[in-house]
């Protein structure tokens, strides 16, 4: 319907069912009868807002497209009224619903809107309010669509199915709850709808005050549920991509042809987190020789475990230049010192390398010894675990310091080289410290490496072996802390193994 100059629409102030309570669009077809003065008229964009005839204010203020209600226009008792966007074309009916939220009781301001590119506006200037750190005050709570009113569009849809205004709005204003109006002969365009995309539907004749604030408030909550639900939604696929990631920058030993069974464990101290500041890796060279590491960066976070994976994949490609011993290990500080985001940031390393001797004819029978060497860069000592003896904690007297904790170029960093003989049938248990820094009883007692030995010991001599005794081990560390370990924790048990290689 056209709008006259002072933008109301011809007839608008003396429509006889505008008053308390009408039905929404329930006076736009009947005959325009009595005094002009039966309700008030629509106000202009800078009128004040209508008073009662005892002077308070009413509780919907109407707005006209392009005002800004004045300071202090809220209800009386300080509470936040929903603020309510109406796109309708005909002004006898944005007066209809101005009485009908009246009647509901219900503290709502109205904006009305004759159009998509007058709304569009409004909600463009409403949005920018909810930036971080700043009030969202200024936004719209929900909007109010008749579906009736012409779509307003620049480009309208040959195949029209009466909906191109809400696709349209939905489009613009995606995060806002939507509710349509429509008549009675259009029920089923509301369904529509509301499969579309809008949070409910209202039939004009049918709708009272009462019954729109209820519609509103449903609105406004279902929009909440449904954006909550979206938002699960996407930090579950975050959490699944996340995890995979995670999956595949743990490492796949390569040792076949080895003879060896490789059984490790990781557990990060970081919750839902798959990956610590551990790291760990094996792996088989041309030559047969057998390089094994476990090490850990400082701290479990994020940034940690990205350090750590750097470390791990650097150390496996040094391997495979060639590199060993010292000559590594000062190459893989250099890569340490390159990564990390503060000198503070360390990391303890254990390198194993065993060379490559006879083949064993099996575990009962007199082999020969193995030799290896051992390098350690502030790292506790492995656990020999052998066939006729309790656990032996490895000497530790020719460890070095923690990688980036002392400079290279001084020669202050030195990892010279432990030379270990490995009888026929042996077997190395290698982790990190989280598993023997967990507590030990109510005390400040620490279970340290002397106690890991006893504790693996008692589990040998109950025949658990591999995966078992592993897992044994550190259900019971944890039992002992009162608890889950906080720290990231990495075991590793390396056996020989004359048959086929075992992953555990």
């Amino acid at each position: 319907m056209p709008a006259t100059g002072d933008g109301r629409a011809p007839g608008a102030a003396d429509l006889p069912g505008a008053h308390d309570g009408a039905p929404v669009g329930h006076a736009r077809n009947r005959p325009t009868t009595g005094p002009a003065t039966a309700t008030p008229p629509i106000p202009h964009p800078r009128s004040q807002p209508a008073r009662t005839a005892h002077g308070t204010r009413h509780p919907a203020h109407l707005v006209e497209a392009g005002s800004v209600p004045a300071a202090g226009d809220g209800p009386a008792d300080g509470s936040t009224p929903l603020r309510l966007l109406v796109i309708e074309d005909d002004a006898s009916d944005a007066q209809l619903i101005k009485a009908a939220v009246a009647d509901s009781g219900t503290s709502i301001e109205i904006h009305w809107a004759r159009g998509l590119e007058q709304a569009t506006q409004l909600l463009a200037q409403a949005f920018p309010a909810t930036r971080r750190g700043r009030s969202r005050g200024n936004e719209f709570g929900c909007v109010l669509l008749d579906l009736a009113s012409p779509a307003d569009l620049p480009h309208p849809s040959d195949a029209s199915d009466g909906l191109e205004g809400l696709h349209e709005l939905l489009r613009r204003a995606p995060h806002i709850p939507v509710v349509v109006l429509t008549d009675a002969a259009g029920a089923e365009l509301g369904a529509a709808a509301v499969a579309a995309g809008a949070q409910d539907f209202l039939l004009k004749h049918e709708t009272d005050g009462p019954l729109l604030a209820r519609a509103l408030r449903y609105a406004v909550e279902r929009k909440r549920a449904d954006e909550s639900q979206r938002r699960l939604v996407e930090a579950e696929l975050r959490g699944q991509e996340n995890a995979r990631l995670q999956r595949h920058l743990l490492p796949t030993p390569l040792l076949d042809g080895a003879g060896l069974s490789f059984t490790r464990r990781y557990r990060p101290g970081r919750r839902r987190a798959l990956l610590g500041g551990d790291f760990y890796d094996a792996v088989r060279t041309d030559d047969g020789t057998v390089h094994v590491v476990i090490g850990d960066v400082c701290g479990h976070g994020p940034d940690e475990a990205a350090l750590g994976v750097a470390l791990r994949i650097a150390w496996r490609t040094l391997v495979f230049a060639g590199l060993t011993g010292e000559t590594l290990l000062t190459t893989l500080q250099h890569v340490l010192e390159h990564e990390r985001r503060s000198d503070e940031i360390f990391a303890t390393l254990c390198m194993l390398v065993i060379e490559p001797g006879a083949a064993v004819a099996g575990p009962d029978s007199a082999g020969t010894p193995e030799r290896a060497r051992l390098y350690l860069a502030g790292h506790p000592a492995p656990l020999l675990l052998g066939r006729d003896h309790p656990p032996v904690t490895l000497p530790s007297e020719f460890a070095g310091p923690a990688l980036g904790l002392l400079p290279c170029h001084d020669g202050q960093a030195a990892w010279p080289a432990h030379e270990v003989e490995l009888q026929p049938g042996w077997r190395l248990l290698l982790y990190t410290d989280g598993l023997i820094e967990g507590r030990v009883g109510a005390g400040s007692r620490r279970l340290g490496q002397d106690g890991l030995a006893d504790l693996v010991a008692d589990h040998q001599s109950a025949g658990l072996t591999r995966g078992r005794l592993v897992d044994s081990a550190i259900a019971e560390v944890e039992e002992l802390n009162g608890g889950a370990l906080t720290d990231d924790v990495a075991v590793l048990l390396l056996e020989r193994n004359p048959v086929q290689l075992l992953l555990g």
